[in-house]
């Protein structure tokens, strides 16, 4: 499948913002089943510099410098992604899943691709007796990797509530727990600190869904925005394997991915610092079309 994304982020500002840097990380990835066709970003006003380069988990992040005095930024990401994937079934024979976690500590390398890696806590995603003790329902002992991730994903789906007003990022991960309710990056956030609280390599994925489901489907919860998702290593066979616990999906294709990483803040498509003052507002836009 080909798709046509456009993502726009704008944010307006109360008073006028001197100076502002920004990193994007908006160009979609290619490699594990997609494949970036053409990629352009306009920003305005007009950056005075703007530099590239790959971060160490592969994602292409530009630098971006604003000299200009002003009120409103707009960053207008334009992508054609092709997508070809095929996820396992959910109870395909895998294995067991304490030979994955003993094989992941055995790692060697310290590569991006490593599950080595993504093993231990990271900086929005600590490891929490409580939670660990949630996940591990879903793994009993002798247990496939592929079985028991698509459970936990599953229970996530059931047990948690979407609401897109109930957390922000600062939103501590105890907290997500204890309400059960966030979006789709406080759930990837939970799946991932259960699995690595059982000694599972877990990434963070952020992308983007196919806003328009194909006839006779439901819409999927996040497809107005960017989306965020759990990329789980399943022993050297299978490798990565994508895990979707705010619509209870393994990934396949309509899921693009934008970046890797271990929690969301490896991710952000945008963040950065301004010189200013007062209140401003931040409206994200994203369409994901089906190119016929």
């Amino acid at each position: 499948m080909i798709y046509d994304i456009r993502h726009v982020t704008t944010y307006s500002y109360e008073s006028p913002v001197s100076f502002a840097r920004c990193s994007l990380r908006l160009e979609p990835q290619s490699g594990d089943g997609q494949e970036l066709i053409s990629h352009s970003v306009e920003i305005r006003p007009r950056p005075a510099e703007r530099t590239a380069r790959r971060d160490f988990f592969g994602t292409l992040t530009e630098s971006v410098l604003i000299e200009t005095a002003h009120r409103n930024l707009r960053v207008d990401s334009r992508s054609r992604v092709a997508v070809s994937r095929h996820a396992p079934g959910r109870n395909s024979p895998s294995p067991p899943w304490e030979s994955v976690r003993d094989v992941a500590f055995e790692a060697t390398s310290l590569g991006p691709s490593s599950p080595v890696g993504y093993v231990f806590a990271s900086a929005l995603v600590p490891v929490l007796g409580p939670l660990t003790a949630y996940a591990s329902a879903s793994f009993p002992r002798g247990g496939g990797i592929l079985a028991g991730a698509a459970d936990l994903m599953r229970r996530i789906r059931s047990d948690f509530r979407y609401d897109s007003k109930a957390t922000v990022i600062s939103t501590p991960l105890t907290e997500v727990f204890e309400k059960r309710h966030g979006v789709c990056q406080d759930f990837a956030h939970v799946m991932i600190a259960g699995l690595r609280g059982l000694g599972l390599p877990a990434a963070y994925v952020s992308g983007y869904l196919r806003t328009i489901p194909p006839p006779g489907q439901p819409r999927l919860q996040g497809a107005d925005a960017t989306h965020a998702w759990v990329s789980v290593w399943c022993g050297a066979e299978l490798g990565w394997i994508g895990f979707d616990p705010t619509n209870d999906l393994l990934v396949e294709n309509d899921h693009i991915i934008l970046a890797v990483g271990r929690d969301f803040s490896d991710v952000s498509p945008v963040d950065g610092i301004i010189v200013g003052s007062r209140k401003q507002k931040l409206n994200v836009a994203v369409d994901v079309l089906l190119v016929e």
